[in-house]
């Protein structure tokens, strides 16, 4: 089950640099899958009549929605993370235990994601906004477009200015962790074991039930519900340990270049390659003095080695994100009749990285020149992001461009390398 996994990891003062929160994920799905980054303003929703429609299923609607911008695969409605104009952010994770996972089409923990960030201010409001969901609505469905049929639980890391929280589940039983300080991560596996701050208030008694828990010993949840011996949990050879001691071994000086480095990292397998690969990742600085802005950097595109993290500032009037934004296919509803047919969902960044990718891979001075002109605009935006960081001063009507542009520009790097192929 591994492979179709992804990692998300949160660093909290003292271990980062600044008062800051880190967040960052890798999203990894099927390499021919589409990822986009896609913003949606405010909204206020007056006829609550309305249901609101979601991958699989319509569900109801809330007055006020946030402003949210996502890493989404372009053919499902919710997202793999993203963040609010509030400063949260939520990443999920594909995970399995001994509760069977349900073929019937429910909320599919992507929804999850999305319906937290846009009904939520806090870290913990949405954590309260996904388990009454998951009470209401449930969670399941397929989690691919097309081919395969792929379903599973959902883990998620919640975290804004002041705490993250670790939100585990199977089935409709769940359990979460509070994290005020210091490094976590999640993965492919449950993780939470005896440090409960939060649960479902029939958890125990349904694990005492099946037989998962003697009703004597201190209740672990990861030993309960999933088949892991947690004694050996951190000496595994897994994503979840490697990306645990990446995140260690920077404790106390993490940036958020540290957490790109280690969502880089391939020998650990957190930077995946093959069948299933990082078609994505995220990386957001969560200031605790509130006078600053949060600053959200998205790929959106696969294999982050590769690829340019552009940041992301909430400001009124935001610009639309065309160069990340897939061709919709609206008038056939593909996902509901299980269509054989795949569309092209391709955006023009993903278009351009794909086809640069192809020129460069046999040419190894055309891929060290434009891998060099990608981490030269890169630092230039770090450099950018830091200065408004240190000096609290933001250019709102740069900032409502600054993500188009910085794709444009990474376009245009890959549209330079092209240029040069089909001229010689």
């Amino acid at each position: 089950m591994e492979p179709f996994s992804c990692d998300t990891f949160v660093a909290l003062p003292p271990a980062t640099v600044d008062n800051r929160i880190i967040f960052g994920k890798n999203s990894d799905r099927l390499c021919d899958e589409v990822q986009e980054v896609v913003y949606f303003p405010a909204a206020v929703h007056d006829n609550l009549g309305e249901c609101l429609k979601c991958t699989y299923i319509e569900i109801d609607q809330v007055p006020e929605t946030y402003a949210v911008v996502l890493s989404r695969p372009a053919w499902l409605w919710g997202a793999e993370m993203g963040a609010n104009e509030h400063g949260v952010c939520i990443g999920n994770e594909a995970v399995w235990g001994r509760e069977e996972v349900c073929d019937e089409e429910a909320l599919l923990g992507m929804d999850l994601v999305r319906l937290g960030l846009e009904r939520a201010d806090t870290a913990e409001k949405a954590l309260n906004v996904i388990v009454d969901l998951l009470e209401k609505y449930g969670q399941g469905g397929n989690c691919t477009e097309g081919r395969m049929v792929f379903s599973y639980h959902n883990s998620f890391l919640i975290a804004d200015r002041n705490e993250a929280w670790i939100l585990e589940t199977a089935g409709k039983y769940w359990a979460a962790e509070k994290v005020q300080e210091g490094v976590r991560n999640i993965s492919n596996q449950l993780s939470i074991t005896t440090k409960i701050a939060r649960e479902h208030p029939d958890m125990r008694n349904y694990a005492k039930r099946k037989g998962w828990w003697d009703g004597k010993k201190e209740f672990d949840f990861a030993a309960a519900y999933s088949y892991l011996d947690t004694a050996k949990m951190m000496t595994s050879s897994g994503r979840y340990c490697e990306g645990y001691k990446l995140l260690n071994k920077h404790k106390g000086n993490v940036t958020f270049e540290t957490m790109m480095e280690i969502l880089r990292d391939k020998p650990s397998g957190i930077n995946m390659e093959g069948e299933f690969l990082t078609t994505a990742s995220m990386v957001s600085i969560l200031p605790q003095d509130s006078s600053l802005p949060c600053v959200h950097f998205f790929t959106g595109t696969p294999d982050p080695e590769r690829s340019v993290f552009k940041p992301f500032i909430f400001v009124p009037h935001i610009s639309q994100l065309l160069d990340t934004s897939s061709p919709t296919f609206e008038l056939e509803d593909l996902v509901k009749k299980k269509s054989h047919f795949k569309p092209d969902r391709r955006h023009p960044l993903y278009q351009k990285h794909q086809q640069a990718l192809e020129v460069v891979n046999n040419n190894e001075e055309k891929a060290k020149i434009m891998l060099d002109n990608m981490r030269k605009l890169e630092k230039e935006l770090f450099r950018e992001m830091e200065s408004i960081l240190q000096n609290k001063h933001l250019d709102v009507e740069k900032i409502v461009n600054l993500f188009p542009q910085c794709t444009k520009d990474e376009i245009q790097i890959y549209q330079s390398n092209l240029s040069v192929k089909f001229s010689s």
